[in-house]
């Protein structure tokens, strides 16, 4: 996802883009200088098993003919699975597709029924007046309101008052709030004050109570939410105490090895090992022990930064430019830093969003609150009092999502995790505790066994197919004071400073690498890669076997337009391997855009920037859409897919003359278009009930009026809930 520059309607165009570094050499070089025709032909020893050799499958076993799902992939809970002959994956896609729309509201499957809830500004809790398309609503009420432009989201089973995955009648519905849209949160405008006499970030001034509105809004709701009488679909439960917020204002603990770093220190905290606020929150995962574990994307957007580089080291500046904060950086036009001091109700409400080097040391400003973000946070739903855990051994970047792989007793946890920005890198963790189902239900105390310990890896593609991941320790690979862009002194700073780290050992930039989820039938990891403006057009950012298209599309400067979604199975099935193979399962394009159609996509299944992606556990891919190249044909949507496994495709040629590997061809058997949202959203979160009886996705940034109260005007974005009018599971027809 990409977050909303307030000055514009839609979310598409604001993406960061900081990578200096020119690392796709590191892996191309070589391979480049070989005849490339003359490999594939076999001519230096490698055939086309080099490329596809037959790899080893995780969850279902030679002679399993009935492709059912491997129970460790649900929590690693055998009875938390509905009888194996349920969960068998269907062998096509039996519902109807649905075609492409540019209407202004959303469309669903035919036998299926879609329908908005908990829209923005819902109350949690009475005593709190409904929405009104107006600013009565106090930013103080945002504290128990549903926040803005709702993303990533799990339903989490609850029977007793506790976590239960194979409960559906009751559960709590977690979900993030990624950022605020102006046209929804301010109908009216704005108020900026203007002072060209300011210093360059103080020269446009906001409200104190808009700025407090936005900063409620980001952030993480826990809803409870019940089955109708009727048996379909749910509704909340107001009051419940269950019901939460979690904003960026909120208190949050630093865990692992950055806890207490230098790094970290503020004046908020100058012992560094809290901090206020999770922010920006995008993707989201769970873990296998039954917590939520929301994202920290676009971090830098809400920060500021002035004329300090000359009080810096030249270290300290590089660690801050690699994310995108320059000297006089005002932000991405949010400048919550900007309210008079006056006007603040607690201490430093708005200085701690600019993160200039002021004072005499850390202790006396907020120059480290930006390196106190951009993590993976732990929430426990269950424990209303809890407080957010930031487990900063997974690393510091602009965070898509997280998912984790399926858990085998005795044996290390492993998480997937993107960089979502033009260039950046996809990443692993692999925990120093091995897993006990025991642990189920644990709670925040299980996240400190796996999630404060463990070696963070970034990913390297080779040309040839295969791939490595390189971890980034401290005193390894050139992760030392000898480092000539940014020295690192321990391993507080190779996490603080990820991305220099993974510069520093050469992963593969990649075209913006967003959601990954790993499949219930192979074990094998799949990564969306939305898109990228910069490939084949900067000289950084050359075309390479992983991320091989530049081309022009409809009379657009040249680049990957469409984006593609990348898979990899780990070397003999192990998710804590450091090998793999890859393959690209999918190349997203309109089906009339035939030099660079390579999955033979058609009009039932064609698509443009993939992002949100989620196996269900029957096996079963959704892939969603954020779209703004082929938005003239068809909105943002939702598709159903049913994928095979690396080296099930065929080697192929770009027209940007670059051989790759690409899976089976699409068809209406193995793809399908499900549901287009409104004109102008995203697609986004999605998550589904145990009985699989209801589906719920996001819907950001709407245009026109959808979503709107009865007789208003303003869009607001929102929860779509889908059920089947008859009642029975979703695909249901596709699992006879």
């Amino acid at each position: 996802m990409t977050l909303l520059n307030n000055k514009q309607p839609l979310a598409h165009e604001v993406v960061e883009d900081s990578n200096p570094t020119n690392n796709i050499d590191f892996q191309t070089i070589i391979s480049r200088r070989l005849n490339r025709r003359s490999i594939l032909k076999g001519g230096t020893g490698l055939t086309a098993a080099a490329f596809f050799g037959a790899l080893p499958l995780v969850g279902c076993s030679d002679d399993d003919d009935n492709n059912t799902v491997n129970p460790v992939n649900n929590n690693g809970n055998d009875a938390a699975i509905p009888a194996q002959g349920d969960l068998k994956r269907p062998e096509t896609l039996k519902f109807t597709a649905v075609a492409h729309s540019t209407a202004d509201t959303m469309s669903v499957a035919a036998g299926y029924k879609a329908e908005m809830i908990l829209p923005l500004g819902t109350p949690l809790i009475s005593g709190i007046d409904d929405w009104k398309d107006n600013r009565e609503q106090s930013a103080e009420s945002f504290e128990w309101r549903m926040g803005d432009n709702h993303d990533g989201m799990w339903f989490f089973g609850k029977k007793g008052g506790a976590y239960d995955v194979k409960a559906s009648e009751n559960g709590l519905l977690v979900m993030n709030h990624e950022y605020v849209n102006s046209s929804e949160l301010s109908p009216f405008g704005y108020h900026v004050i203007q002072d060209n006499n300011a210093a360059p970030i103080f020269q446009n001034r906001r409200l104190a109570s808009d700025v407090r509105r936005e900063v409620n809004c980001h952030g993480v709701a826990v809803v409870e939410m019940s089955r109708r009488a009727d048996g379909m679909g749910y509704e909340m439960v107001r009051d419940s105490k269950y019901n939460r917020r979690i904003t960026s204002s909120t208190t949050a603990q630093l865990t692992g090895p950055v806890a207490g770093s230098d790094l970290v220190k503020t004046k908020f905290d100058p012992t560094g090992f809290q901090t206020r606020g999770i922010n920006n929150n995008c993707g989201a995962g769970l873990s296998p022990w039954g917590t939520y574990l929301t994202t920290e994307e676009n971090f830098v957007g809400v920060f500021a930064r002035g004329q300090d580089a000359t009080q810096l080291s030249a270290a300290q500046n590089y660690g801050r430019e690699r994310y995108g904060a320059t000297e006089n950086f005002p932000g991405w036009e949010y400048l919550w830093h900007t309210p008079e001091a006056k006007d603040a109700k607690i201490v430093d409400e708005f200085s701690r969003w600019d993160m200039t080097a002021v004072g005499a040391s850390a202790a006396d400003d907020y120059r480290n609150g930006f390196n106190t973000f951009g993590y993976i946070t732990e929430i426990d739903p269950f424990d209303q009092n809890s407080m957010p855990q930031k487990r900063t051994a997974l690393g510091r970047f602009a965070h898509e999502n997280c998912a984790y792989a399926p858990v085998e007793q005795g044996k290390p946890v492993v998480f997937y995790m993107g960089d979502d920005a033009r260039g950046e890198y996809i990443y692993k963790f692999v925990s120093k505790a091995t897993w006990s189902t025991a642990d189920i239900g644990g709670g925040l105390k299980a996240g400190d066994k796996y999630l404060n310990d463990g070696t963070l890896y970034v990913a390297i593609f080779n040309e040839d197919g295969s791939g490595k991941w390189q971890p980034l320790i401290h005193g390894q690979n050139g992760l030392d004071a000898s480092n000539s862009e940014l020295p690192f002194n321990g391993q507080d700073e190779v996490l603080v400073f990820a991305r220099a780290a993974a510069d520093a050992v050469g992963a593969t930039k990649m075209d913006r690498p967003e959601w990954v989820s790993v499949s219930p039938i192979t074990g094998e990891v799949y990564v969306t890669l939305t898109n990228n403006k910069l490939r084949g057009v900067r000289d950084d950012q050359p075309v390479s076997a992983s991320n091989p298209r530049s081309y022009d599309a409809g009379g657009k400067a040249r680049g990957n337009d469409n984006g593609h979604i990348i898979r990899w199975a780990e070397a003999g099935g192990d998710h804590a391997a450091i090998s793999f193979e890859w393959d690209i399962y999918l190349f997203a394009a309109p089906s009339d855009l035939s030099a660079e159609n390579l999955s033979q996509l058609n009009d039932s299944n064609d698509l443009s920037s993939p992002d949100g992606l989620y196996f269900d556990p029957r096996g079963v891919l959704w892939i969603q859409t954020d779209d703004g190249a082929y938005t003239d044909t068809t909105n943002c949507m939702l598709l159903a897919a049913l994928p095979g496994k690396v080296s099930d495709g065929m080697l192929t040629t770009t027209s940007a003359g670059q051989q790759t590997r690409v899976g089976m061809p699409a068809s209406n058997d193995n793809i399908k278009r499900f549901f287009v949202g409104p004109e102008g959203c995203e697609v986004t979160g999605i998550t589904m009930t145990p009985d699989f009886k209801t589906l719920f996705i996001n819907i950001q940034h709407p245009g026109n009026n959808w979503g709107a109260v009865a007789g208003g005007s303003i869009p607001r974005s929102a929860t779509v809930m889908i059920t089947r009018e008859d009642g029975d599971v979703i695909l249901a027809e596709s699992f006879v």
